[in-house]
């Protein structure tokens, strides 16, 4: 049986149909990834199908037993409890089962019943079930992971991406049946999501996610769900097998409605005749018409991004950075750094979160002064920057009067003028759109109009910072198309490896500590260089590794005798390992006698754990001095 199966569900926004009928099934170990654009219902069927939203008709299934995960693309947390207290308020199997072993141990204290003892047994059993013994240090390794150390922060004063990557981490830490992720690659740097690759590729894990990461959709997913105009395609299959198919389907459908027209036209003349539908086949005709009115009309595209205004021509002097440098506290972003920048440059910035590509953008856009050194910019040049931070209006304000608080008129590459509202229905912004307040737009739709504010006053050096978040597939591939022919200098910071590949020539690499390499390629010619050298180096390790047990073997074996300091250990060893068993004994009564506080629980069962593997590590040892006194 499909852990979920989702039976013609439907569901509409008012009087818009946000999709009908759809039906699909998810079984053990699927990994599936659902593509639409923005403001199709991707988070709506998300919600339907675990259960925080209902559909208008159709069943949402899931089997008997199954644990679901859900992170949702903007993770709501109570602002002011720490992530100590968030994390151990978390309803989680996990911490339910130590909640339980916790109550148990209690009752039991209190009373030695048969009762307590067989719930005490059942709490064990449970806990051994769900690995929940070592929670602890399983919770600290992945919040680690994260970036997360001081559990003694206050969600409320955690940025946007950092409750993006808490949200992840706790969704991952209780191992979930089935995980559903909404964009989970957003505000994570580039280690984390191969990181994250790797992980969510385990055969055990059962996936149904949305993103707009192509590279992590191929790697990670064997099935994608394309919906379009309401309607769920499925393709088993990679990213690659998916946009051929879908131009497969594409072309069919261009064919058929081309067929469908002509029939129109005929059937129309036919119509206009005024028919008396008195007979079947008058009636039949009349309804086949209508029919084939709709396929013909269905031919009709939407409007398309066009993205092709006019740039500033550039000097010969662009950007030039003179020993460079930029501090916080001990935290060195930048130590001498030099680079003269030359027309047509396209660079990409990666990095872990943290080490300053974003501060590295505030000083070549002089939001922020550098320490020393200094920052030439070309007279010629025009900076266009487009920030993590997004668009910073009122939110009463209409989408059409922030277009025009910056042109009224903008003038294309091949010197027509487009009006401001012109100019948003090609970004994809529809009349009945361009009066709606901000307030009302989505997180996608609200960062696109963003980048149109950016891209219409003609820079000629363009930054962006992190442009795909929240973006849907067809607007990153219409904005590729345009980002492909700029004629300027291109500085592109994105945790998006497809997009980077697709845009770049060379990489400023941030490691840290003041730190940046110049590649000359991609980012994924850059991997498979680091990789080669990653395995170059474990090879010459091997080698030398291998010499030296050659020179080992070959060496004539002598009986070891016991020094003086081997028989003083060998004298003391078993006391210490008497000690060791002595302490376990009454730390194992210490437990078991009802504590109730979970942290000095933890504290104890730490404890034990570590004797035990000192009692192990004593034995060996005891057994090697035993042999050398023989």
């Amino acid at each position: 049986m499909n852990y979920l199966s989702v039976d013609r569900v439907s569901k509409n926004l008012g009087e818009r149909i946000l999709f009908e009928d759809l039906s699909f099934g998810l079984s053990k170990g699927d990994k599936v990834a659902l593509i639409a654009n923005n403001g199709t219902g991707k988070t709506t069927l998300l919600n339907i199908i675990t259960q925080t939203d209902v559909p208008d008709h159709g069943v949402v299934a899931w089997r008997e037993g199954i644990t679901v995960g859900y992170l949702k693309q903007k993770p709501e947390f109570e602002e002011h409890l720490s992530i100590h207290q968030l994390i151990k308020g978390t309803n989680t199997e996990v911490l339910t089962a130590i909640r339980e072993y916790e109550s148990a141990l209690h009752a039991l204290g209190d009373a030695n019943s048969e009762q307590n003892q067989d719930r005490l047994e059942h709490a064990n059993k449970k806990m051994d079930e769900l690995q929940a013994w070592d929670y602890e240090r399983r919770l600290t390794q992945i919040l680690s992971k994260f970036n997360i150390d001081d559990l003694e922060k206050k969600v409320g004063a955690m940025s946007g991406g950092q409750k993006k990557r808490l949200a992840l981490a706790l969704v991952l830490l209780d191992e979930p049946d089935l995980l559903v992720l909404d964009e989970p690659t957003n505000h994570l740097d580039i280690e984390m999501i191969e990181w994250l690759e790797k992980y969510l590729s385990q055969n055990n894990i059962t996936l149904f996610m949305v993103t707009h990461d192509r590279y992590f959709l191929d790697n990670v997913c064997n099935q994608i769900l394309e919906m379009n105009d309401g309607k769920l395609y499925v393709h088993k299959g990679t990213y690659a097998y998916f946009l051929e198919k879908k131009a497969e389907r594409e072309e069919v459908f261009r064919v058929e409605t081309g067929k469908a027209g002509q029939l129109y036209k005929k059937e129309l003349e036919w119509m206009r005749r005024s028919p008396k539908a008195r007979t079947t086949k008058s009636k039949s005709r009349i309804e086949s018409f209508y029919k084939v009115e709709e396929k013909a009309k269905g031919a009709a595209k939407g409007p398309e991004l066009r993205l092709e205004v006019k740039m500033t021509r550039i000097g010969g002097k662009i950007l030039e950075l003179k020993k460079i440098t930029k501090s916080y506290g001990d935290n060195v972003i930048l130590k001498g750094f030099d680079y003269v920048f030359k027309k047509g440059e396209r660079i990409g910035m990666v990095g872990k979160n943290g080490v300053g590509k974003s501060t590295f953008l505030n000083l070549i856009t002089n939001k922020e002064q550098p320490d020393g050194g200094k920052i030439n910019v070309g007279e010629t040049i025009v900076m266009g920057y487009y920030s993590q931070e997004g668009i910073n209006v009122p939110q009463d304000k209409k989408v059409i009067d922030v277009l025009k608080d910056i042109a009224e008129v903008i003038e294309m590459g091949d010197g027509s003028k487009l009006t401001a509202s012109q100019f948003l229905n090609f970004f994809m912004f529809p009349p009945a759109m361009q009066y709606t307040l901000v307030s009302k737009l989505s997180g996608g739709e609200q960062r696109r109009l963003y980048l149109l504010t950016v891209l219409i006053k003609n820079p000629n050096f363009l930054i962006l910072d992190e442009p795909t978040n929240d973006l849907d597939l067809l607007t990153l591939n219409k904005l590729e198309e345009f980002l492909t022919g700029f004629g300027g200098c291109l500085i592109l910071v994105t945790h998006d490896r497809y997009f980077m590949d697709m845009l770049v020539d060379h990489i400023f690499i941030f490691e840290g500590k003041g730190v940046v390499k110049d590649y000359n390629g991609t980012y994924t010619e850059y991997r498979v260089d680091l990789e080669e050298e990653e395995k170059l180096a474990l090879a010459e390790k091997a080698k030398e590794q291998e010499i030296k047990n050659t020179a080992a073997k070959q060496k004539p074996e002598e009986k070891k005798r016991m020094n003086f300091k081997e028989k003083f250990e060998f004298d003391t060893i078993q006391k210490e390992m008497e000690a060791l068993n002595k302490e376990k004994a009454k730390l194992e009564v210490e437990i078991n006698s009802g504590i109730e506080d979970y942290v000095q629980i933890q504290k104890i069962a730490d404890r034990i754990s570590a004797i035990i593997e000192l009692l192990d590590e004593k034995e060996m040892r005891w057994l090697e001095l035993d042999e050398l006194n023989n």
